[in-house]
C-alpha cells in the first residue's frame, strides 16, 4: 500500500513538473507574441505621427500656395483695371484725334499722331528695360 502511495506521489510530482514546463513554455510564447505586438504598435504609432507631421506640412504648403495665388490674382485684377482704364483713355484720345482731322486740322492731327507714336516708343523701351531687369 505504501508503494501505491509512493507511485501516486511520484506521478503527481512528475505531472506537476510537466504541467509547470508546459505552462512556462506557453508563457514564453505569449511573452514573445506580446513583445512583438508591442513593437508593431509602437511602429504603427511612429508611422501615424510621421504621417500627421507630413499632413501638417502639406496643409501649410497648401495654405502658402493659396495665399500666393490670391496675391497674384489680386495683382492681375489690378493690372486688368489699369489696362481697362488705359484702353478707355486710348479710345478717348483716338476719338479726339479723329475729331481734329474731321474739324479740318490735319497739322494738329499729324502732331498728335507723332506724340502718340513717341509715347508708344517710350512705353516699349520701358517694357524692354523691365524685361532685362528680371
Amino acid at each position: 500500500m505504501t508503494q501505491i502511495y509512493l507511485y501516486i506521489i511520484v506521478a503527481f510530482i512528475i505531472g506537476f513538473i510537466l504541467a509547470w514546463i508546459i505552462r512556462t513554455i506557453a508563457m514564453e510564447k505569449i511573452k514573445k507574441v506580446l513583445k512583438s505586438t508591442q513593437g508593431y504598435l509602437e511602429s504603427e504609432t511612429l508611422k501615424k505621427e510621421t504621417l500627421q507631421k507630413e499632413n501638417l506640412q502639406v496643409y501649410q504648403m497648401k495654405q502658402i500656395v493659396e495665399i500666393e495665388s490670391v496675391k497674384k490674382l489680386l495683382k492681375a485684377q489690378e493690372i486688368n483695371k489699369l489696362q481697362d482704364s488705359d484702353i478707355l483713355l486710348l479710345q478717348k484720345s483716338n476719338e479726339e484725334t479723329e475729331a481734329l482731322l474731321e474739324q479740318g486740322l490735319p497739322a494738329m492731327h499729324t502732331l498728335k499722331m507723332q506724340l502718340i507714336e513717341a509715347n508708344n516708343t517710350i512705353a516699349r523701351f520701358k517694357a524692354q528695360q523691365q524685361l532685362t531687369k528680371k
